[in-house]
């Protein structure tokens, strides 16, 4: 029995006590009562009691304030308030949360945290069940924040710390027959703390599930499986090294072991007697089993055939009775490292993941089943086939369902300390000999915890670390544990102890020079792609490198969600919060926005690009005139014939003729022609631009998708046919154009319109079209964006030019008749700030004609020494009635020059405001990519068509982009009574700038040079 002693140093503060009386850290094994009881849930099992509830609960700001004696049984503590158990304090009122990149929430000065440490002290009772009679009881908790002590019944039980690691005591000899009083003294801050300095939410408490397990006289205290393989993968042996172990009171007895294997459908493929167990033999001790078992034909275990096993343990008692049954997963696969190539069962594989935060905009660090399904589900939907834990080891339900759906997992110790970079050395910690007991107990405990999951194909060494000697003792003893996965950690680069050379946020330029290298080793972005906000440009870049170089492993995204905690406002609304929106010090403001999915989990155009970009099918013309395409299985494992195929014909955006393909058996990584039934060009329906559109879906229903569910995708263009691009649309013959001329405006009116030019402001002022308003302001020359986050860098070359300020100043205007039906308006004007000298020279030019259509041709000659610039187009404003938009182009979701692999070609339409795109901090959004034509009308049908020559970026809104690029929250920004379009030849791309080295392309970039684009506008009856 552990006795607290007195000390000078406390628990929490002392580096030479990283536990006390914490059992030795094992599988997570649940005892079961029979085989059909082994195979339901946890919570099925008589000998598993969960105790998560409200439990009673009192903060304090340090642990002499504290309550003292809150742990005896007779406390008086029924006034105190509830907490739910799990949740972190800081969103229950106690407390503030802060994110925090990587700086420490207190002075830098290891071991020592300050006295001032928020303490949470929690009491409940339980009871445990007459059956549990004469069993041992041990008290788990899966995650607490940051380090605890814990009582029951007034006795000290233990002390522990790592904040995502599983802590296990023995609380037998503490229990007594009816009420049992728990207590847990919970510290906001350790000497671990710094160890745990990852981009996160600061956040406390008891925040997993908290459980009882009984276990009987003889158990099985812990199991690692093996799988293991000769010349060829039709052969296995499943390798077992079993530790069981006795209470003290069941000396002389006998017990036997039982080895079962069942396959997914219940068939059994090993059932033997393993020994029989002497009690007194393992009395106070672990007796070793190792057990070799040939399997012939194994079903192989990888991401997309995740083929499981179960393997029961079962004892019985000295008269054949069931004592307990453990039950764990069993896949059958290795892990290889083969000339540069990383290889799953003998096949080389490639990651295309994602980083994780285990983060709910509600819950903080409480994540429920419910939603670690609903992650799941969604990653395989987006075709992710990897998942990096961080930046510490994840709830073990999560690595349950990452082993049955079929995700490659990187199990990443609990290990950052990113904010010793203050101190001017990351890797201060990592190179001192005090701390190395501590790094080292956090890879045993995720190692010991972890090792059975057939999901975890590479153990990490932490994040953002440095690197120093006791990041080598972590490797060595990880590679004598457990040889058979992977070891990687970033900060090591290609030093010896890692398996993996891997970056983060490489550039593209950066990642091709590594797929040249001769390293024997694969070379992975751990992290790349930062989505922050409107993000995640030129993917397809860094997946054509990828696709080009074996050696490069792939890429995890950075990161899966937004980090956002939600509010609700004086009305009711919700809105959600970040870095410095609870008054916070330090913090890393809005850094913590950086998913592909929203806090709400609601997907990003982001995700999309993702999974199109990596999509396991590639499709290519071979010969447009025949309807040959060549189509490749980039899976790595499967052949296609889980997918059904079809294609459609559009011409002009809408279906044509429509087909499907034949089913497709090639082997992964294999090509095949295939010839479709197209009809020839000669008996296509009417002129117009044709495009093949091929897509892919499942043939049946998956746990993670339904049939149909849509995989991979093409548009293969065919071409124009028998279509002229005129400037300028013929004018109506029977309609008069009259224009007139004043001094301070000109008018121009037909049959059904009127446009009066005003030329002071050198500008439309209005239009009207069968006696409606279409324009309020506008055109003008467009140069500014409310900046993305990715332009972070950009954006300062931006506002020192003065792109942010510019204003207009009109230098000439003139206007004369042109033809016989139109006329012709031209404004020359320069722009630039307040201030500064001039920037730009531009012209606009109108040319109306009496069909009521009105060609504007746009230039600009900048003037030498400026930066690129965020965009060319032209801005007008209509009146907020205009809200229903149609456009022809890439579409549904919002694309830009490097993100637009995933805008399918057709016909889209919803109304104005579902085109915004709520990012958290307000930026540009909502643009859509080579349209070729687009639509606004109000609910009369009237409205403006706006026609590309050929092609244009178009966006529409109801909010100014001043107010885009000023505001800080979403919720915060004033919608207008205004349609706002911006209609742009070139917009500049999205990059990967946010974090790391990867700027936007120079392919992407808007060069300043001299730029002129026509767009044709029309005022029409929609419908």
């Amino acid at each position: 029995m552990y006795k607290p002693v007195v000390e000078a140093i406390p628990d929490w503060a002392n580096l030479q006590v990283l536990e006390r009386n914490l059992e030795p850290p094992r599988a997570p094994l649940i005892p079961y009562r029979d085989w059909a009881n082994a195979m339901e849930p946890r919570e099925a099992s008589p000998l598993f009691q969960l105790l998560n509830g409200n439990w009673l609960f009192m903060y304090a700001e340090s642990p002499l304030s504290a309550p003292a004696l809150f742990m005896e049984p007779d406390y008086l503590a029924a006034d105190w308030p509830e907490i739910p158990v799990p949740s972190n304090w800081q969103l229950h009122g106690y407390g503030t949360p802060q994110y925090s990149s990587c700086p420490y929430p207190f002075p830098l000065d290891p071991p020592h945290v300050p006295q001032q440490n928020p303490v949470g002290c929690y009491r409940t009772c339980f009871q445990i069940a007459d059956s549990w009679e004469g069993m041992g009881v041990r008290l788990v908790f899966e995650g607490v924040d940051c380090a605890f002590h814990v009582w029951v019944n007034g006795q000290a039980v233990g002390y522990s710390q790592g904040s995502h690691l599983l802590s296990e005591f023995d609380i037998t000899d503490y229990l007594q027959s009816d009420d049992n009083v728990l207590a847990v003294r919970v510290y906001q801050w350790s000497d671990g703390s710094y160890l745990e300095s990852q981009d996160k939410w600061r956040l406390s408490g008891i925040f997993r599930d908290v459980y009882l397990l009984a276990l009987p006289g003889v158990y099985v205290r812990d199991v690692f499986v093996h799988t293991e393989f000769g010349g060829s993968y039709e052969e296995a042996e499943l390798g077992l090294h079993i530790q069981t172990a006795c209470l003290p009171a069941y000396q002389g007895q006998e017990y036997r072991l039982r080895m079962t294997l069942l396959d997914e459908s219940g068939r059994q493929i090993v059932d033997r007697d393993l020994e029989t167990l002497s009690a007194s033999a393992v009395e106070g001790s672990n007796a070793d089993i190792c057990v070799k078992e040939h399997i012939l034909n194994p079903q192989l275990w990888t991401a997309e055939t995740p083929q499981l096993y179960s393997l029961l343990l079962t004892l019985y008692d000295e008269v054949g009775v069931i004592s307990c049954v453990h039950r764990t997963a069993v896949g059958f696969r290795d892990i290889k490292i083969h000339k540069g190539r990383m290889l799953v069962n003998g096949q080389p594989i490639t990651i295309k993941g994602v980083n994780r935060n285990e983060f709910d905009s509600e819950r903080g660090y409480v994540t429920s089943l419910a939603s670690m399904k609903r992650d799941i589900m969604l990653m395989k939907q987006h075709n992710i086939n990897a998942v990096r834990l961080s930046h510490y080891p994840n709830n073990p339900r999560w690595l349950e369902l990452c082993s049955s759906y079929g995700l490659y997992v990187i199990d990443e110790t609990d290990l950052e300390t990113h904010g010793c970079h203050f101190m001017g050395n990351e890797s201060y910690l990592s190179e001192l000999p005090d701390w190395k007991e501590a790094y080292l107990q956090r890879a045993r405990r995720m190692v010991e915890r972890d090792k059975n999951y057939p999901c975890i194909v590479i153990w990490s060494l932490g994040n953002e670390s440095g690197y120093g000697e006791n990041h080598d003792a972590m490797a060595a003893w990880i590679r004598e544990r457990d040889p058979s996965r992977l070891i990687h950690y970033e900060r090591a680069y290609d030093a010896p102890i890692v398996d993996i050379v891997s970056q983060m946020y490489p550039s593209v330029d950066m990642i091709v020079e590594e797929g040249r290298k001769e390293d024997p080793r694969p070379y992975l972005m751990c992290e790349y792609g930062h989505a922050m906000g409107n993000s995640v440009g030129n993917l397809k870049e860094y997946w054509e490198a990828i696709y080009t170089y074996p050696r490069l492993l792939g890429g995890l995204i950075w990161e899966w969600s937004d980090q956002g905690i939600q509010q609700v406002n004086e009305f009711g609304e919700a809105w959600y919060a970040y870095g410095g929106d609870f008054g916070e010090e330090p913090h890393s403001g809005h850094f913590c926005l950086d998913g592909l999915l929203f806090p709400d989990r609601s997907t990003k155009a982001s995700l999309l690009e993702l999974k199109k970009v990596i999509e396991p099918v590639q499709v290519e013309w071979i010969d447009a005139q025949t309807g040959k395409v060549k189509i490749t299985n980039r899976y790595d494992f499967l052949d296609l014939s889980h997918l059904q195929g079809g294609w459609t014909l559009l011409r002009d955006g809408r279906p044509a003729v429509r087909g499907k393909l034949p089913i497709l058996r090639m082997l992964a990584g294999e090509s095949e022609e295939v010839t479709l039934s197209l009809p020839p060009k000669s008996e296509m329906n009417g002129s117009g631009e044709y495009v093949l559109h091929i897509h892919f879906s499942l043939r049946e229903d998956t746990i993670w998708a339904q049939q149909g569910h849509e995989i991979a995708w093409a548009d293969l263009p065919l071409g124009m046919l028998q279509v002229t691009n005129t400037p300028l649309a013929h004018a109506d013959s029977k309609s008069t154009l009259h224009w007139n001329e004043t001094e301070r405006e000109i008018s121009v009116h037909g049959r059904e319109f009127s446009i009066v030019f005003d030329k002071e402001a050198g500008a439309i002022s209005s239009w009207h079209y069968l006696g409606e308003p279409l324009l309020t302001k506008g055109p003008k020359v467009n140069l500014w964006r409310a900046p993305v986050d990715n332009d972070v860098h950009l954006a300062k070359t931006w506002t020192k030019a003065g792109y942010d300020r510019l204003v207009t100043q009109q230098r000439k205007l003139s206007v004369e008749a042109w033809g016989e039906h139109s006329v012709r308006i031209v404004t020359e004007s320069v722009i630039g700030a307040k201030g500064e000298p001039v920037a730009f020279h531009s012209s606009l030019i109108y040319t109306i004609n009496s069909s009521g259509e009105l060609l504007l041709e746009a230039s600009i000659l900048p003037r030498e020494g400026l930066p690129p610039l965020p965009r060319f187009g032209i801005e007008l404003q209509m009146p907020e009635s205009f809200q229903y938009m149609t456009w022809y182009g890439r579409g549904p979701h919002e694309c830009y020059s490097d993100r637009k692999e995933s805008g399918k070609l057709g016909i889209f339409s919803g109304t104005v405001q579902e085109q915004f795109v709520p990012y958290i901090k307000p930026q540009e959004n909502g643009n859509k990519s080579d349209v070729r034509w687009a639509a606004l009308a109000n609910v009369t049908g009237a409205g403006l068509k706006i026609n590309g020559m050929p092609l244009i970026d178009l966006s529409c809104h109801h909010y100014s982009t001043e107010d885009l690029t000023l505001t800080k929250h979403v919720h915060q920004l004033t919608r207008l009574n205004e349609t706002i379009v911006k209609i742009d030849a070139v917009q500049s791309g999205l990059g990967n700038h946010s974090c790391g080295y990867a700027p936007t392309l120079e392919a992407y970039l808007v060069q300043p040079q001299p730029m002129k684009f026509q767009v044709r506008l029309q005022a029409m009856l929609f419908f």
